[in-house]
């Protein structure tokens, strides 16, 4: 063993006890080892810092900025309220996300399929005010897991087919992988759904639960046009059970109408008045295609088309605000703002919202033109509360946003454009359409993350050049020299396994592939059998935040540790080795 592959070996066993120690944060721990490799030698100056251009590192904070736009889109909330139902017990709940996950992960990029419904799993954690930690791995497992059946469905199985395109004339085909590999995805997604959820350390539960958040008396206008018209507010009770919203009553040429209310026709113009959080409010207006305001106000809002925001403030006893109303102070006219909802400590709001003499102590919800919030705040003199990301979504842009979304995603999975390409350039058109505001397109970024592989990236490449990796697999032939076939396939998925828990899969399967086709000439049998076993072992990285992309993903929004993972990930790989050696050697005999 050399010096450099000691040191290595030295400076990978130091971080990985570091973290699952946990008194210092990932990105910390990964960084100052990058730097110490740099200073001992064993990292290249010129390349200490190329796994912050890597594509693994660009995809994780592109895939967080295309999630932040299918979110004020719209499209998660779409998927949301048709597919996943917040009532739904934790268990149900996760086994119906990992079956979605599972398959979408199957003909799309398993990264992209976690994009895609990370955020669907997070709103709905919220709604049911749970931590969303409790079901976010289960779904980056399943997404993993739905991956290996076929050639697309995650970069090992591409990576094999070359590799058996190089060495033995023909790749594998689109469903070559499907026997094994959905086998083995079959298996793990039973267990995460009905046993494997149980495993995760209980976490803190931080999550905003409805209880939590301020219900304001809010209301919301039926446009022309609208699909409303014509209908009784009753018929709407079922969609306002849904978001988790009360229907008071309406108002209708500026006056209330009580009781009989629930009986009468819908017409453009009509104002109804509704108590509800923000986010629930937001849910039940783009549901129904309702507007905050009515048509001038809202024209007044988005006059210069750069979107609105949502802020909560206090008005205090010196506001212009304290004794008078919203229309008084010209609110609208002046400030190109709308007071969306009014909370008062429980006491009973009689008039129209806009015509509501506010008092000290208020709590207001206010849709400003994007970029005044600071403006406004100062004019109105209210105090404003602490940000809670509440956002607007923008449901005209809903099917733009999917339709970016899934043609750059079948643009890559068919090799038409290298993913990073095609998610920067969803990101890039999310901005110019403005359904991410360029104000916050890096806000969405977990930058802890970012820091995590762009450090640790290095220090694998350091490994393989060093010798290191071979050093392994080297071992790894001699320690299989005379066990039977199946024990040989058994040890080198284990062995996979465990890199590709540490290194990137990617550099995994390179690795590892070449060194199953030699046992395979070896032992004087098919190649294939040991391809696939290193397949499926390279995609099963369930025992780290950085052996899988999707697992890194999750780590900042599920508020994990970097030893949460093994708990529910270590009986998973073993469940995948046993039932993997029986599928290889029935379907692909030696």
């Amino acid at each position: 063993m050399t010096q450099d592959q000691i040191i290595l070996f030295t400076l990978f066993a130091a971080v990985f006890g570091m973290l699952l120690w946990g008194r210092f944060r990932y990105d910390l721990v990964a960084f100052s080892a990058l730097m110490i490799a740099v200073v001992l030698g064993v990292v290249d100056s010129k390349n200490a810092f190329d796994g912050f251009g890597h594509p693994a590192t660009l995809i994780v904070a592109l895939v967080l900025v295309v999630s932040a736009g299918l979110v004020r889109s719209g499209a998660v909330l779409l998927i949301t309220r048709t597919l996943v139902d917040a009532s739904r017990s934790l268990g149900a709940h996760i086994t119906l996300m990992g079956l979605i996950g599972g398959v979408l992960s199957a003909f799309m990029n398993n990264v992209a399929a976690l994009a895609l419904l990370m955020p669907v799993d997070i709103q709905t954690a919220r709604k049911a005010g749970r931590n969303p930690g409790l079901s976010l791995m289960p779904l980056s497992f399943a997404t993993i897991l739905g991956g290996m059946a076929t050639l697309i469905g995650t970069p090992p199985n591409i990576i094999i087919a070359s590799i058996r395109q190089e060495s033995l004339g023909a790749p594998f085909g689109m469903f070559d992988f499907a026997p094994v590999g959905g086998i083995a995805a079959i298996a793990g997604l039973a267990f995460v759904a009905l046993v494997g959820w149980r495993m995760i350390p209980a976490r803190d539960d931080s999550a905003l639960k409805p209880e939590d958040l301020s219900h304001y008396i809010a209301e919301l206008t039926v446009p022309a046009g609208s699909k409303q018209i014509g209908k009784r507010l009753a018929e709407l009770q079922g969609t306002a059970d849904k978001s988790d919203v009360a229907m008071l009553g309406m108002i209708r040429d500026g006056a209330r109408v009580y009781g009989q209310a629930r009986n009468v026709a819908l017409q453009a113009g009509d104002a109804l008045v509704l108590e509800a959080t923000p986010d629930a409010l937001d849910e039940f207006r783009s549901t129904l295609g309702l507007l905050v305001a009515d048509s001038t106000r809202h024209e007044l809002l988005h006059a210069d088309g750069e979107g609105v925001e949502i802020i909560e403030v206090v008005v205090p006893n010196d506001s212009r605000l304290n004794g008078r109303s919203a229309q008084t102070v010209g609110l609208a006219w002046r400030q190109r703002s709308v007071l969306l909802g009014i909370s008062r400590q429980g006491k009973k709001i009689t008039a129209q919202l806009r015509k509501t003499e506010l008092r000290a102590g208020d709590i207001l919800l206010l849709l400003v033109p994007r970029d005044t919030a600071a403006h406004v705040v100062e004019w109105l003199g209210v105090l404003p509360l602490a940000d809670r990301g509440l956002a607007v979504t923008e449901n005209s842009k809903v099917w733009l946003a999917i339709g970016l979304f899934g043609g750059a995603v079948a643009a890559a999975s068919f090799g038409l454009i290298y993913l990073p390409v095609a998610l920067g350039l969803v990101v890039v058109a999310y901005v110019l359409a403005k359904i991410v505001p360029l104000s916050e397109l890096y806000t969405h970024i977990e930058w802890p993350v970012v820091v995590l592989l762009g450090s640790m990236i290095p220090l694998g490449a350091a490994l393989e050049t060093s010798g290191g990796t071979e050093l392994i697999a080297g071992a790894l032939v001699s320690l299989t020299g005379g066990l039977p076939a199946w024990a040989v396939l058994t040890v080198l998925m284990i062995v996979t396994m465990t890199l590709s828990d540490v290194l990137n899969n990617t550099a995994t399967t390179i690795v590892a592939a070449p060194v199953g086709i030699q046992m395979a000439q070896t032992l004087d049998v098919s190649p294939d059998p040991f391809l696939m076993a290193v397949a499926v072992a390279a995609s099963s990285a369930f025992l780290t935040p950085i052996g899988h992309k999707n697992n890194t993903l999750i780590l900042g929004p599920g508020g994990y540790s970097f030893g949460d993972y093994w708990r529910m990930g270590l009986p998973l790989e073993i469940i995948v080795v046993a039932v993997s050696i029986p599928a290889i050697l029935v379907f692909w005999p030696l």
